[in-house]
């Protein structure tokens, strides 16, 4: 197992994660199995249940180490095989009290798995004032010593700069940083991220990770390769937009929500749309907020119908606080039974919860205690659109996160209403999919179908939002779910 450890310095958000893929797209394309590990620097029982906006302190380093170890050997890819490289993206930045823990962890790591197993790639800024247009080296420079003192020596460094690096400025960081100027890259500003690899590419990162840990791979023109780049090139290209508003709960913080963007982004360069992103926060859409904030409300509902599409990250009811109210309140305005609809979270002696507590989760505990990970979905119906944009399999495989679900005792209730649920797990007793009559498209998931979103393979839940948001839903199931070759 060979192992590449991305760290980032200077400021946070310096692109670690768009390095740490791109480099696992082009040791993919040259045929490795490659997988990767994403490490946010903080130690608690289920750091997936905070607030984007708060973070908390850490600690350990053995049980960081072993727990690489053993995520690094999960198969990822359909074949099964083991992966022949983990690309891991160690978040934050080098200096902070949180990541000290990992960056010891990791120090000791290059010893256990020894040299020729592991490399580190550090990301960091080269600052250019616009007041002399000079490139800055120092910051770059005191990054790498501070890395270097805590016991890590990268072996690339990747510059993150708006203009391509100069050659002296590339000499001056090679001296001062002990590398060659070679094992210097810049990666300065393009048109869009899904250029980055070809990026690398150009400058032989893959030549050298080759080299530097003798990997079986031999360099011949890539398939892959040649998609990615017809794929970037297109997306240079996009003019025709098309507009979807993404109603949440962090809508401030937009990182909160990037595997939904991206998966937007996949499916929008797949029909050859330039995609656009409204985030409006769902409590300027209450009608308290008609009282508190009138201008707000109004702006809100003004963005909202001007889009040609509606996302909520939540599906119909159990991820967020905007999916359950969307279950609620379609269940209050159809004149079910019941119009005092609610969730167990938000009123625990509801007489008619929609929205309930899976039976295994302990409502007094919220760490650890979610339905996670990869889950069978079986179609119930054969004319179900999203049968039909998955390839009118009989299940899909698709990874969940969540511990409140639609209460099945009332599934006859909604379906007399024309919301259909198209999709169960295997035992038939959850509720996984559901769409709605007579709508051109209405759908929603209890899965996450964002995570296994790809550039080159969009979601098909995400990529029939997109098609009939841009009119072209209709015409896609016609011709059996093919795109143009255009």
């Amino acid at each position: 197992m060979k192992y590449i450890l991305v760290t980032g310095g200077v400021i946070s958000g310096i692109g670690k994660g768009i390095i740490a893929s791109s480099v696992g797209t082009i040791l993919k394309s040259c045929g490795l199995h490659i997988t990767a590990i994403k490490i946010d620097p903080y130690i608690n029982i289920d750091a997936g249940t905070f607030s984007p906006y708060e973070h908390v302190v850490p600690h350990i380093t053995d049980a960081i180490q072993e727990w690489v170890l053993k995520q690094a050997r999960i198969p990822v890819d359909e074949d099964g095989v083991e992966p022949q490289v983990c690309v891991i993206e160690l978040g934050g930045t080098v200096g902070d009290i949180e990541s000290m823990p990992f960056i010891e962890a990791f120090r000791q790591f290059q010893f256990k798995v020894k040299r020729e197993n592991f490399c580190n790639i550090h990301v960091s800024l080269i600052p250019q004032p616009k007041t002399t247009g000079e490139q800055k080296t120092k910051p770059t420079q005191s990054s790498v010593r501070e890395l270097r003192g805590l016991g890590l020596s990268p072996d690339l460094i990747m510059c993150r700069c708006i203009t391509p690096l100069e050659s002296a400025v590339k000499e001056k960081i090679s001296m001062f940083c002990h590398v060659e100027p070679t094992q210097v890259i810049c990666v300065h500003d393009v048109s869009s991220v899904y250029r980055v690899p070809l990026l690398l590419e150009d400058q032989g990162v893959v030549s050298y990770l080759c080299q530097r840990l003798n990997l079986p791979v031999e360099m011949k023109p890539r398939k892959m390769l040649a998609k990615w780049k017809e794929m970037a090139d297109r997306s240079d290209r996009l003019l025709e937009p098309v507009s979807i508003a993404l109603v949440g709960k962090y809508t401030k913080l937009a990182d909160a929500y990037t595997s939904v963007i991206k998966a937007l982004e996949h499916s929008a360069f797949a029909i050859n749309h330039k995609l656009e992103v409204k985030y409006l926060d769902s409590a300027e859409l209450e009608s308290t907020a008609l009282r508190d904030e009138p201008v707000k409300y109004h702006e809100a509902w003004q963005k909202l119908c001007s889009s040609h599409g509606v996302l909520v990250p939540g599906g119909f009811g159990v991820r967020g606080t905007e999916g359950k109210m969307l279950a609620i309140n379609w269940a209050r305005k159809k004149n079910l039974p019941f119009l005092d609809a609610n969730s167990t979270e938000f009123n625990p002696d509801t007489k008619h919860p929609v929205v309930i507590d899976m039976p295994e989760h302990n409502p007094g505990q919220m760490g650890g205690t979610m339905r996670l990970g990869k889950r069978r979905t079986i179609f119930k119906s054969s004319t179900s659109v999203l049968r039909k944009l998955y390839g009118n399999v009989d299940y899909v495989e698709e990874r969940h996160r969540h511990r409140f679900e639609v209460n099945p005792e009332l599934k006859h209730h909604f379906e007399q209403k024309g919301l259909q649920f198209v999709g169960q797990d295997v035992e038939g007793t959850r509720m996984e999919m559901i769409e709605l009559q007579d709508h051109c498209y209405f759908v929603g998931v209890q899965y996450h179908p964002e995570f296994t979103s790809r550039p080159i393979k969009p979601s098909p839940p995400y990529l029939g939002l997109l098609l009939a948001a841009a009119g072209k839903l209709q015409t896609y199931l016609a011709k059996g779910c093919r795109l143009s070759p255009r």
